[in-house]
């Protein structure tokens, strides 16, 4: 994509000149880096392409390309000399790119410092011809590329697109009938501002970008590796949701989960929000070695945090300095000292933290003080009491039974005269006779049985959950070639990047925290964090980001396609508080994003991947969006925020490989099948396997871009999975029940419902012949109508005709089969 981008498009740039980031760097990085870059322990022959005055020694001469050894090396016919050499596996210099070179050279070899490490300055914002397009500045920046690339942009979306956009995008369901009319009905100019103000306010909001954000910090419901077992950790997810709904800054978003247990008086939710750092995988295995998983932890948080935030690959120098990017070895492993003062077990099963309101922990102390008043009790001398133990003592003695039963203290202090006894053994038998023998305690065992009682209850009803909680931190060192056995690296203390900055105090004795880091990362001064989410939030909005990699903004990333907006956007972002709400609203606003996603002749010539965005982009919405169209439509949908995990129908036997402990998919009955599917339980090593057919992550690692596949696999899910098969039922139940007896009308609902449009003619047609077959086929097969309709816990109608309501089951499974049905337009 990177070199498409650049050649496909070096003669709309042939009068302007060359830009090192945008042209000249990507080919270097590509074809040079390997061998002549920021890893010195892989360099050749001493040369250093990546840094001006390393380069200019050797291999460039500005103003005079055919005397520089960078040309001589690419255009050599002698296969020895050749760069890059065959054996290297790496793409040759193409002739456009080698033109770039040329030209780059002779124009005085300016380089540049990589974009991305750059913190952005406000650009001008264009003026262009066509003023009356713009909207708001995005507008701007993106015609302005479409002059110089000699295009122009779509028409406006017709409005039930345009709803069907805003839904989705923004909630991840589709608008309902209702929604639809209200909008087609409303002509007034702020219509359109005013449903996206509703969805910005939606509940809904929250749980569509959570799966966003899931992705990225690796959420699941169990541990990983090994056996995968379950964990407790749905409080975090909710916790994420909650966050985007109230459109929490996200700088503080930040901050709350890098180091949210580390920020003066911690409440719940900062506490919930620092399991982040829990989210890795870890291990049960018993045969595991601690020292290995501490560093594959190290390791994991290192990868996840600053692909995450910063949308680094700082991965990639875990065994050496990296190849393209300024990241050291040593870089990597004072990034991951940071995390070394976690508590957890490096092999086991981590340790759950309950966390109740306020009002809960006030109770349990309260009961806890009454507890333990009524057990101190028992020590409390008490003549009455204690000629009321003697004589039991007494009779205890000539009791065949004896002390069977007793704990093993007071059956040996018992064996001992009394007036023999130690302190011990006569508190001992005190104690016993007291709390679980004297008549004369009756009332206050009754009592404080109660109270155990009830605070056990209270305490099995408060959820627990994995938090970071700050302890010594263990020593960090360089591990050689990434070698958790060798111990012969340096220590280093907690620190950023080195080109980046520091945040190391100038205390020596002191230490830089992950609160120091949480800081860093959500300060204006990073020129990376905003970049990367304002970059996540356009990709939401138009199908893909303004850099296409969303995990790495280095030089191996492509650069951004207008990267003049790129920095407005992000300038205005922080300007506007960190506000995700705020910076989509101004993207959904523009006319850019309001373009009509249906591609020309001419546009799918000059720009297939529509980078220069004269057309909106359409897409297939994410697994876990197609299962929540389905249950919307049909009328299913619980719409219940948060809560513990949801266990959908899923195919029996498919945890069957699940070992230590054998476990057994249990499907959730009544109102929690019905969960969106944020909610379901997210099994790494055995993803439900209807979220898998549509591409969603495992969730091992970090995931910034899913794949969208389409296969034939997921027409059969779509066909057969009992949601699916339940949702076309139900869905039919409906049509028959809200609409006449004309099947016109009928299908003219479900058109409305499912796909928020009226049907053609032809469309109408083919549903009215689809019926008619399947409603012959049925009325010949009761047996088989009975089978279909009995798919799913969903109360099944007595009044309905069996065969009617069969036949239009099945139309309905087609409806929501359809592509148009699964794709964002």
């Amino acid at each position: 994509m990177a070199f498409s981008f650049l050649i496909g498009n070096s003669t709309a740039r042939a009068e302007t000149p060359v830009d090192y980031n945008r042209d000249i760097r990507p080919i270097l990085a590509s074809a040079c880096y390997a061998c002549h870059g920021p890893d010195e322990n892989q360099r050749k022959a001493k040369l250093r392409l990546d840094v001006r005055e390393a380069a200019l020694k050797k291999a460039i001469h500005p103003g005079k390309a055919d005397e520089s050894l960078l040309i001589q090396r690419i255009t050599t016919k002698d296969a020895d000399e050749v760069m890059p050499p065959p054996q290297s596996k790496k793409p040759a210099v193409t002739a456009e790119q080698l033109k770039l070179l040329r030209r780059w050279i002779e124009e005085g070899a300016k380089f540049e410092e990589h974009w991305a490490y750059v913190k952005p300055v406000p650009p001008a914002i264009p003026t262009i011809p066509e003023a009356a397009w713009v909207r708001n500045p995005v507008d701007a920046f993106v015609a302005s590329e479409l002059v110089k690339q000699k295009m122009r942009h779509s028409p406006t979306a017709d409005k039930s697109t345009l709803l069907r956009r805003l839904s989705l995008d923004l909630t991840g369901l589709p608008p309902t009938p209702a929604e639809v009319d209200s909008f087609l009905s409303d002509n007034s100019a702020s219509a359109y501002e005013k449903v996206v103000d509703r969805l910005l306010a939606s509940p809904h909001f929250g749980e569509r970008m959570a799966v966003m954000w899931l992705d990225v910090v690796r959420y699941a419901d169990t541990c990983g590796y090994h056996s995968d077992n379950h964990r407790d950790i749905w409080m975090f997810r909710d916790y994420v949701i909650n966050s985007f709904n109230a459109n929490k800054p996200f700088d503080r978003f930040t901050i709350e989960e890098i180091a949210g247990d580390l920020l003066p008086n911690p409440n719940n939710e900062t506490k919930v929000a620092s399991g982040y750092n829990r989210m890795l995988m870890t291990t049960e295995e018993g045969g595991a070695q601690a020292k290995e998983y501490t560093a594959k932890y190290a390791a994991d948080r290192v990868r996840n945090t600053s692909n995450a935030w910063l949308g680094a690959t700082l991965g990639c120098a875990e065994c050496h300095n990296h190849k393209y990017d300024p990241y050291t070895s040593k870089d990597f492993y004072r990034f991951a000292a940071f995390f070394s003062d976690i508590r957890e077990h490096a092999v086991g099963r981590q340790e759950q933290t309950r966390l109740g309101t306020s009002e809960q922990e006030a109770q349990l102390k309260k009961w806890e003080n009454e507890i333990a008043q009524l057990e101190a009790s028992w020590k409390k001398p008490s003549v009455e009491r204690d000629a009321e133990q003697l004589k039991w003592e007494a009779e205890l003695a000539g009791k065949k039974e004896g002390t069977k039963g007793f704990p093993g203290p007071v059956i040996e202090a018992l064996k001992i005269t009394a007036d023999k006894r130690n302190p011990g053994q006569k508190e001992a038998i005190s104690v016993y006779f007291r709390s679980q023998i004297a008549k004369s305690t009756s009332k206050e065992r009754e009592q404080l049985a109660r109270l155990k009682t009830q605070r056990d209850q209270l305490v099995n009803s408060i959820p627990t959950t994995l938090v970071s909680i700050s302890t010594s931190p263990r020593m960090t060192r360089i591990l050689p070639r990434g070698n958790w056995q060798d111990d012969s690296g340096d220590p280093v203390q907690p620190d950023v990047p080195a080109f980046l900055g520091s945040v190391a105090p100038k205390d020596a004795k002191a230490r830089a925290t992950r609160l120091d880091l949480a800081k860093w990362l959500a300060s204006p001064e990073n020129p990376l964090t905003a970049r990367v989410y304002v970059n996540r939030l356009w990709k939401i909005a138009f199908g893909q980001g303004l850099v296409r990699n969303l995990d790495d903004l280095g030089m191996q990333g492509t650069p951004p396609s207008h990267p003049a907006l790129l920095d407005w956007l992000t300038i205005e972002f922080i300007k506007r508080g960190w506000s995700t709400k705020d910076i989509l609203k101004l993207m959904v606003m523009s006319n850019t994003y309001r373009q009509s996603s249906v591609a020309t002749a001419e546009m799918m010539e000059k720009d297939p991947s529509n980078i220069w965005l004269a057309r909106q982009s359409r897409f297939r919405v994410d697994a876990e969006f197609v299962r929540d169209n389905a249950l919307a439509v049909s009328g299913l949908l619980n719409q219940k925020i948060g809560g513990p995990s949801a266990k959908p129908y899923q195919p029996a036997g498919f945890w069957s490989y699940l070992n230590f402990p054998v476990r057994e998919w249990q499907n959730d009955q009544g109102e929690n099948q019905y969960r969106r599917g944020v909610y379901t339980y997210w099994c790494r090593s055995f993803l439900h396997p209807s979220l898998f057919a549509f591409d969603a992550p495992t969730r091992e690692e970090c995931t910034n871009e899913r794949s969208r596949s389409s296969t034939p696999l997921q027409a059969l899910v779509l066909l057969n999975d009992p949601t699916y098969v339940e949702a076309s039922r139900v869905l039919a139940q409906q049509v028959i029940q809200k609409t006449g007896t004309s099947e016109p009308q009928k299908i003219s609902w479900l058109f409305k419902q499912v796909l928020s449009r009226k049907p053609s003619e032809d469309e109408e047609v083919v549903l009215s012949k689809l019926h008619a077959k399947h409603l012959r086929e049925y009325q010949s097969d009761k047996e088989a109508a009975v089978k279909i309709l009995s798919v799913g816990l969903y109360p099944k109608p007595k009044e309905f005709d069996t065969a009617q309501l069969a036949a239009w089951t099945s139309v309905c499974r087609v409806l929501l089969n359809l592509h148009e049905t699964l794709t964002r337009n």
